[in-house]
This record gives structure tokens, C-alpha cells and sequence, in this order.
């Protein structure tokens, strides 16, 4: 940033807003969930119902309180009538224009409540307002109610009927949630910086407008967040806005495009190179880009009745049976943005490598990246490494002469991830640094290379499990001798973590218990050992088709074959956990590859807190690794893979489904040997590839709404194209990562197809997760997702 930027961002944090946004955004965040755990909301009748509900009997109310002033208490509003409200608000030109036309004047929510805030006299006093006028209305919406009876009392409409399409509107913001769903955005940090980068964004605008210039400017998924919470104020934005413009901005997200070369497309480029013009601030930001497009829901719809009145989450910890390594991971997005003081006698091609200087699970090898002053193509890496340690930069010039091809370190940097990720960071560093020489003697200036990095919060690692065969448990494993003979305790199957430790041995046998020829029944027990242990203990029980887990309440029948619903299986027990075949929810496909899709079975827990499914973990029937997000149910998770490969195994495909369709899949093939990291084993995704050095990738995106000199577009971005890993974490749980390749470790959850990976292994829980993605781009190119610039891509691998 040189003085004329500094300036020019300074000017932008001038801009007043009236608001407190990173509080108006938190609330927004609470009120957005509380809507998606009630999706009848997003179509169909209950939507209409509520449609009804908000224009004859809220935005009435609302006007009769505010004209009276009758009300010493805010009204409340009902959860569905403050959805519709949200959602018209959400293009404020439009709804200043529907309250002047049937009320002659803003409606605005300082009079109002959200029933998720409502506390006692307020909610009563709207309650008893509410019945006096609307008898034949209750306050509260049935969410539960069956189509038939929702019907819409005609005979209540005042002729104030808003023409404005509220179905639409509901339809196009009804996936924001989904993008803003990250625990970056509930972090004060971070949203601190996005209410001062929505300024900045307001800025450009301001400019464009006195320079006459129609620029379509696209917002990042954390801009546009504090852009939706200033136009839920609607007379403060309106105020607001007409002191900055002079007029009112608007917010049309209509256009959803997210094609090479439309609207969105070139808005995003053009808005990220206005912007790294005009602050010299990068404009992409971790944690704030392009999700990709939300999963497809579950064939089996969730009984609300059920969750409507449900506890709150609450912790499991009593039930972690077994120890998991406590990883935490952030992800990184980082560009090269220019080279200073560097001398005539450094000549040859120069770029930049990065590493861990202690490699870790997520990050184990080393990855270059260009210098855009260099080179004039923008690149940005996009990837995971645990939170701790430092990342090491290395200056490398790469020249041919007549001895051949050489590259040589010019100097080093080390940046210390605890210093950037500590309670008093913003989460980014955008500056120059100093370079450590390698070349013996001190140059007259350092040189010095301009890094720009934005990380996301940390958080804890989903665990990747791999099985391994042992024909026997020797002294040489990490595990204690056992007693009697090692014989008896032959064909035990090990659960290794991804960072190489093993978390236990598993092994099916028959009961020992005595039993007279009468009594004779088919009982198996499974027992496991780990390092901890000095002798083997009995985790599960089988009897009458029943698994029984000892000590976590769970019990499974894989004989009963359950499809009518969606689900194949489901375990009993306080929690209500279904399995589903194929990889669904945050494991599913972006790129609608299917391939396969039936060697996984995914695991997924209903509650109140996710009535529509939360993934507990991934299986694989086959060689593919084992995915866990949640370590309660590691225990459960491990044993379940256990009995259903081995299942699967004995018993083949049709022992999974219950249409008795005959396919033939293959044994269970699992590796007789696990080597720490760098295992190089054949997965899901079909053949390996040798090795990738460097590879780029695009993630298009942009926020929700973008602008045009004040009249706005849609949405900016897309998936996860060409998406490639050159090192560290293996697979995209679920992410649109197509084009990638993978030479060696972990495996994934997702959709990756050709994704390419050199070392280590791990998983990603969607979009651009793992590994090293390179978002590479010339200045004219594409924007990349949410939060990104999307640029030209060059794909490494198939």
C-alpha cells in the first residue's frame, strides 16, 4: 500500500453507517440458521402461507403500531413473517417503494423485534395485539402442519396486495445461508474486517459514480454479509446511503450466472483489480469465498414435530471412547505479489516456494508460486495446514546455461502461523518482508518480497482413518504384548490415523460364551486393542441380526434393509443416526460424478440443531479411507466400518440394499501395510498419478448481489475447477473439484476427480479443502470464488 492507497482507504473508513454492523451480522447469522432448520420455509405452501401472513397481517400491524405509537414494548415478529420481511428488505429500493405506496412511509425494524431475541412482556403484547386484529390467524406458524391444512383466509386481505415477487426472493436468498455458514463469520475479527471492507466496497462505488463509470462491482461473501445486515436497518441504510451516493444503493441479486466470461464473471475481475489498484489490499479473503452449490437435500424428509421443541445440542465428550489426535487446522490463501531491491547480478526465472518448516498432516511438501510483478499473471494458492508452526518462503532463481538447468535459494522468510493467529491478528497480512540471504555476504539492501495471506479461524481436523490387514499382533507394533498365544489373535484389522498413528486393532470372533445345542444362535463379538490397553476388549456384541455397542448405547440391525425412506440402515439409541448409500451432504460430488457413488455410505445424525442431516462420517466398503467430523462417535464409526466392509466383503452389494439388485463390486480390498504420510495406495479415484509440481485452479465466486454504479447483479463465482494439489491434504469431502489428480495419500470424500496430490493426506470438507489449489490469473480474467479473483486456468492432470 503506497501513501496514495493509504490514503484512499483511510477516505473509505470515513464513511459513516449508522449501524453496528458486526452485531447487526450476528444476529443475522442466528436468524438465518434458526430460518434453515425450518426449510418448508424456502417453497412450497408454508412459504405462501407465510407469504400471506407478512403482507396482511405484519406489515398491517407494524403500520398501525408505528402511526399510534400505542406500544410501550417493540413488537415481535414471527419467525416466518420476519423470512419474508428479510427477504423483501433485501432489495431496498423495492420495498421503500412498496411502503410509500401503501403506507406513506418506511416501515422500519426499530419498532420490531425478532422473536428469537423476544423476551417475555414484548412478545405478549404483540401476541394480544396480534389476536384482537387477526382472530381467525395464530401468532405462531405451524411449521408441522400437513398441505391440507394450510389454507389461506382470502377474506383477510385489505386490498394492499404488494405486487413486488416474494417467492422469487425468497428462492434466490434462501442459499446465503449456506455461504455464510463459516465459523469465520462468527468471528469478531474477522467481521470487524468485513465491515471495513464493505466499506471500502461502498468507496468504489462512490468513485465509479463521480467519474461517470459504469463498473459492475461484485461483492466477497464477508462484504456482502455486512451488506445484507445494513439493509436490514431500512432507514438507517436509506439515510446512509443518500449521504454517500444521493441516492438509495440498490442490491437486485436477480443475475446468478457464474459463467466464464457473463456478467458475474467479468464484474468480479474487474471489481477485484479496481480494488488492488485503488488500496493495494488483496481483495480475495479467506473464509469469504464461493462454497459452490448447496448439497442436494436427502431423500428422506425430516419429522420437524420431532425437533421443534428438541433440547439444544449438547456435548458428548463422556462418550469419546478412544484418543484422537487434537489437530487444528486453518485455511490459507496466498499470492506473491512483487520483488524489491533486488540486484542486477540475481538473474533467471524467479519464483517463491512454500513449505512448513515442520511438516505437518495437512502440508508436508513444497509448492511454488509466481511473482505477479514478475510475471503479470496473478497466482493464488489456496490451502490447509495445521494452526501451529511456521511457513517458510523461499526466493528461488531458476536459469539454463551451457552446465544445464539450475535453481538456486536467493534468501528465505519464516512467518510464525501462532503470531498470525493469535487473539490480536486481523486474520491477514498484506506487507513486505525481508529476506534471510543465502548467498554468504550481506547485499547493500535487503531484498524484500511483497506477501499478501489471508487465513481463516482455526478449527478442529475431520479424521481420516485408513484399515490395515495384520496377519498378527507382534512386539514390534505399537501395541502391548499380548498374553497366551499371538496365534489365537491372528486377522486383526488396524484403524491408522492420517499422521501415521495407530488407534486400534479390531477383530471378529465368535462368543465364548457356553451354550447348550438348544440355545445354539449365530453371537459374535467384535474386540479391540489399542496401545493403551494390555488386553483385548469386547467393543460390540452381535445377536438375533442385532449389533449391540458396548458402553455408547448404540445397536444396528444389518439385516434390515430399509429403502422406502432413503436410508439403508439406522442405529438406535438416544441419538437418531440413518445411514444413507453414497456420498451425500458435505461428502457429496460438486460436479455431479456419480461414479462409484455406491462403495460409500454415508452417516448422518437428525437433531434440532440439523434437522435436515448433520454428516457424522464417511465409509468406504472398499480401500478408501475412513472420514470422522465428529470424535464422540469415532468409537462407533470405526466399529461400523469394521462390520460392514467385512459384510460387504462375505455377502457382496445386495447385502446393502433391499431391491435385490445384483452388482458385482469386488472384495474388500484392504492394504497390509500402512506407511506414516506419504502412503501411496490406490483409492477411489482411480489410477495414481507419478507427481505434480505445480498446478493451478480457479474458484470463481463473489458475493450475493452486486453492483453496477447502484444498480446491482447477482451472484459471482462458481465451483472448484482444475482445482490441484501439489502437497498436503488429500481429498475434497464433498467439494467441486474436478480436474484434480493424486499421486499419494489420503483419499476423497468428494468428487475429485484426476485431483492432484503429491503428499500427505487428510480431507476437505468442501469446496477447495487440502492440498494446494493455485488460483492463477491474468489481470483480465475471472473472478474466483467468493472471495476470490478468478483468473485463466491451466489444469495439471487428467
Amino acid at each position: 500500500m503506497d501513501k496514495n492507497q493509504e490514503i484512499e482507504w483511510l477516505e473509505a473508513q470515513k464513511i459513516n453507517i449508522s449501524e453496528d454492523l458486526v452485531a447487526a451480522a450476528k444476529q443475522q447469522l442466528e436468524f438465518l440458521a434458526a430460518v434453515d432448520r425450518r426449510r418448508c420455509l424456502y417453497d412450497g405452501p408454508v412459504l405462501e402461507r407465510a407469504i400471506h401472513r407478512y403482507k396482511f397481517c405484519w406489515l398491517p400491524l407494524l403500520a398501525k403500531c408505528t402511526e399510534s405509537a400505542a406500544v410501550d414494548k417493540p413488537l415481535v415478529v414471527p419467525l416466518d413473517c420476519e423470512w419474508i420481511w428479510h427477504c423483501h428488505r433485501l432489495n431496498p429500493v423495492q420495498y421503500k417503494k412498496d411502503c410509500a405506496e401503501f403506507y406513506g412511509k418506511m416501515l422500519d425494524n426499530k419498532h420490531a423485534v425478532s422473536s428469537l431475541q423476544a423476551k417475555g412482556k414484548s412478545r405478549d403484547q404483540t401476541m394480544d395485539m396480534w389476536t384482537k386484529l387477526f382472530p381467525e390467524e395464530p401468532f405462531d406458524l405451524n411449521f408441522t402442519s400437513t398441505l391440507s391444512e394450510i389454507n389461506i383466509n382470502k377474506d383477510s386481505e385489505d386490498g394492499k396486495n404488494i405486487t413486488y415477487d416474494l417467492v422469487s426472493a425468497v428462492k434466490r436468498q434462501s442459499s446465503f445461508y449456506y455461504q455464510v455458514s463459516r465459523p469465520s463469520m462468527h468471528d469478531d475479527r474477522f467481521l470487524v474486517g468485513a465491515a471495513a471492507r464493505y466499506k471500502g466496497f461502498l468507496h468504489l462505488i462512490k468513485r465509479n459514480q463521480e467519474r461517470s463509470l459504469k463498473q459492475f462491482c461484485v461483492p466477497t461473501y464477508d462484504v456482502d454479509l455486512m451488506w445484507h445486515s445494513h439493509q436490514l436497518h431500512p432507514l438507517s441504510y436509506c439515510k446512509d446511503m443518500v449521504k454517500l451516493l444521493g441516492k438509495v444503493l440498490e442490491h437486485d441479486d436477480t443475475d446468478s450466472d457464474r459463467g466464464k466470461g457473463k456478467k458475474l464473471d467479468t464484474g468480479f475481475t474487474e471489481t477485484t483489480k479496481q480494488w488492488e489498484d485503488s488500496y493495494g489490499l488483496r481483495y480475495w479473503r479467506a473464509g469469504a469465498m464461493y462454497k459452490g452449490s448447496l448439497p442436494s437435500p436427502l431423500p428422506l424428509l425430516p419429522d420437524l414435530s420431532k425437533h421443534e421443541s428438541g433440547s439444544k445440542w449438547k456435548s458428548r465428550g463422556h462418550k469419546k471412547c478412544v484418543n484422537l489426535p487434537n489437530v487444528m487446522v486453518v485455511e490459507v490463501l496466498m499470492e506473491i505479489v512483487g520483488i524489491r531491491n533486488l540486484p542486477s547480478t540475481k538473474k533467471g526465472n524467479l519464483f517463491v516456494t512454500f513449505s512448513k518448516k515442520q511438516p505437518d498432516m495437512f502440508l508436508d511438501g513444497v509448492s511454488n508460486l509466481t511473482i505477479f510483478s514478475e510475471t503479470g499473471q496473478k497466482q493464488v494458492a489456496g490451502f490447509q495446514c495445521e494452526a501451529t508452526g511456521h511457513l517458510v518462503l523461499a526466493l528461488v532463481s531458476d536459469s539454463t546455461s551451457n552446465l544445464g538447468r539450475t535453481a538456486k535459494t536467493i534468501g528465505t522468510i519464516s512467518i510464525s502461523l501462532e503470531r498470525l493467529l493469535d487473539s490480536d491478528s486481523k486474520l491477514f497480512v498484506d506487507d513486505w518482508f525481508e529476506l534471510r540471504s543465502h548467498s554468504g555476504h550481506n547485499d547493500t539492501k535487503p531484498i524484500g518480497i511483497h506477501v499478501a495471506a489471508s487465513f481463516t479461524v482455526p478449527i478442529p481436523a475431520p479424521h481420516v482413518l485408513y484399515k490395515a490387514k495384520s496377519n498378527f499382533l507382534s512386539v514390534n507394533t505399537c501395541f502391548f504384548p499380548l498374553p497366551g498365544k499371538v496365534q489365537q489373535f491372528s486377522h486383526w484389522t488396524r484403524f491408522i490415523h492420517d499422521n501415521g498413528n495407530e488407534i486400534i486393532s479390531l477383530k471378529m470372533r465368535n462368543s465364548r460364551k457356553e451354550l447348550g445345542k438348544d440355545d445354539w444362535k449365530d453371537k459374535r463379538e467384535i474386540i479391540g486393542m489399542t496401545k493403551f490397553s494390555r488386553k483385548p476388549q469386547i467393543l460390540a456384541k452381535y445377536a438375533e441380526n442385532i449389533w449391540s455397542f458396548k458402553d455408547s448405547g448404540f445397536s444396528i440391525d444389518v439385516e434390515k434393509k430399509i429403502s422406502q425412506d432413503g436410508h439403508i440402515f439406522e442405529f438406535k439409541g438416544d441419538e437418531q443416526i440413518k445411514l444413507f448409500l453414497g456420498r451425500k451432504l458435505e461428502y457429496e460430488p460438486k460436479n455431479n460424478n456419480k461414479q462409484n457413488d455406491q462403495e460409500f455410505i454415508t452417516v448422518v445424525e437428525f437433531s434440532a440443531e440439523h434437522p435436515y442431516g448433520k454428516a457424522l462420517a464417511l465409509l468406504s466398503l472398499k480401500s478408501g479411507p475412513l472420514r470422522i467430523n465428529e470424535d464422540w462417535f469415532a468409537l462407533p464409526a470405526m466399529l461400523l466400518a469394521f462390520i460392514l466392509s467385512n459384510k460387504f466383503k462375505k455377502e457382496g452389494y445386495t447385502a446393502l440394499v433391499s431391491n435385490g439388485e445384483s452388482v458385482d463390486m469386488g472384495a474388500d480390498r484392504q492394504v497390509s501395510e500402512i506407511k506414516p504420510l506419504n502412503y501411496s495406495y490406490e483409492s477411489e479415484l482411480g489410477a495414481l498419478v507419478t507427481k505434480t509440481s505445480t498446478a493451478m485452479a480457479v474458484e470463481n465466486g463473489g458475493g450475493c448481489g452486486s453492483v453496477c454504479s447502484g444498480n446491482c447483479g447477482g451472484c459471482g463465482g462458481g465451483g472448484c475447477r482444475g482445482m490441484a494439489k501439489g502437497s498436503g491434504c488429500g481429498g475434497c469431502g464433498g467439494g467441486g473439484c474436478a480436474g484434480m489428480t493424486k499421486s499419494s495419500g489420503g483419499g476423497c470424500g468428494g468428487s475429485c476427480k484426476g485431483m492432484a496430490k503429491s503428499s500427505g493426506c487428510g480431507g476437505c470438507g468442501g469446496g477447495c479443502g487440502g492440498g494446494v489449489a493455485f488460483l492463477n490469473a491474468c489481470g483480465d480474467a475471472r473472478a474466483v470464488g467468493p472471495a476470490m479473483v478468478s483468473y485463466e486456468v491451466t489444469t495439471v492432470g487428467a
